[in-house]
């Protein structure tokens, strides 16, 4: 699709309220320097506060401002994907809007991507987070990073620089288990990294919980690995092989020793054991066909409920080609 626009900015707002504008202002600045081509999309993800009130009266000002309000909240990464998919620009930022992701590293993010790369993440110096933060994200690092057999960088999160043809590959991944940095990976094309300055939050504080970090984690190694049913299947075997053992043992203590077999505890101890354990396996087996039953269902990732100075010829190549491509499935 033919576009004037040079760099778009896509930035999902969720509890943002308070710093749209401060980020607004500092993108005007970055940005103008770099090139006049250029539109910030906001993605209002349904937010309990004011941040589409914030989001409109900015759209009314400054016409490189557009806005998308989501019917519902859908998450982080599904906001972002809306984004993408309205985004018009030879080059895309996909970035927070707490303003921890500095726009001023943007230049240098772009600078870098001029040097023949195709993807430029930002990768975090010193992460600028509580102890608690950290240590929950280390965990999710640890867990995804084993269970998904992925190496992925803790100190890279969806600060980043994409050129178009690596994001209408991105957004040709419709399914609903959701990472954006993981589907970067998953696309290849030239990648690299540069070391940035991780701000402290502008204001408020952050909806991700351990909870929900966890969650998160389970929903992307069942998306991306087949390894926790692989694990259930050999530690079923490692069980098997220990039976029979335990078997032979008491058998010869039996014959040879003259020493009788042991009472019920023993039985309903091993009874319980193995009961549990088939139920966690059938539970395993259980989430990934549930992810198969959401996936077949082909349903649309999103609704938008109004966007604004959205271009008469802007409807998404990405969402038409999708479409298509199921309506013909």
């Amino acid at each position: 699709m033919s576009s004037s626009v040079h760099i778009s900015i896509v930035t999902p707002a969720y509890k943002c309220a308070d710093c749209i504008e401060e980020m607004h202002r500092r993108l005007t600045q970055v940005l103008s320097a770099i090139t006049p081509d250029y539109e910030i999309i906001f993605v209002d993800d349904r937010s309990p506060q004011n941040d589409w009130e914030i989001i409109s009266s900015l759209c009314a000002k400054d016409s490189r401002v557009r806005g998308v309000q989501l019917s519902r909240n859908y998450g982080q990464h599904f906001a972002i994907t809306a984004g993408l998919d309205h985004a018009r620009g030879e080059w895309i930022v996909v970035m927070d809007c707490d303003l921890q992701d500095r726009p001023e590293e943007i230049a240098k993010l772009y600078a870098k991507a001029q040097e023949g790369h195709d993807v430029v993440f930002a990768r975090r110096t010193e992460r600028n987070d509580s102890l608690y933060r950290k240590l929950v994200s280390n965990g999710f690092r640890l867990i995804y990073n084993w269970l998904g057999d992925i190496d992925f960088d803790n100190s890279i999160a969806n600060f980043s620089i994409c050129s178009r043809r690596v994001i209408e590959s991105v957004c040709s991944f419709r399914e609903r288990n959701r990472s954006f940095p993981v589907f970067i990976l998953e696309v290849g094309f030239r990648r690299t990294t540069v070391d940035v300055e991780h701000a402290a939050r502008f204001a408020g504080k952050s909806s991700y919980n351990l909870v929900k970090l966890l969650d998160f984690a389970v929903q992307c190694v069942v998306a991306r690995s087949n390894k926790p049913l692989r694990l259930s299947i050999r530690f079923g075997f490692f069980l098997a092989i220990l039976s029979v053992l335990y078997g032979m043992v008491v058998i010869a203590r039996y014959f040879m020793l003259d020493v009788a077999v042991e009472g019920w505890t023993t039985l309903a101890v091993l009874i319980s054991f193995l009961g549990g354990l088939g139920f966690a396996n059938l539970g395993i087996v259980g989430l990934y066909l549930g992810k198969v039953f959401d996936e077949v269902k082909l349903r649309p990732l999103y609704f938008v409920q109004t966007s604004l100075n959205d271009p008469a010829d802007a409807s998404p190549p990405m969402i038409a080609a999708t479409t298509s491509a199921r309506l013909h499935a």
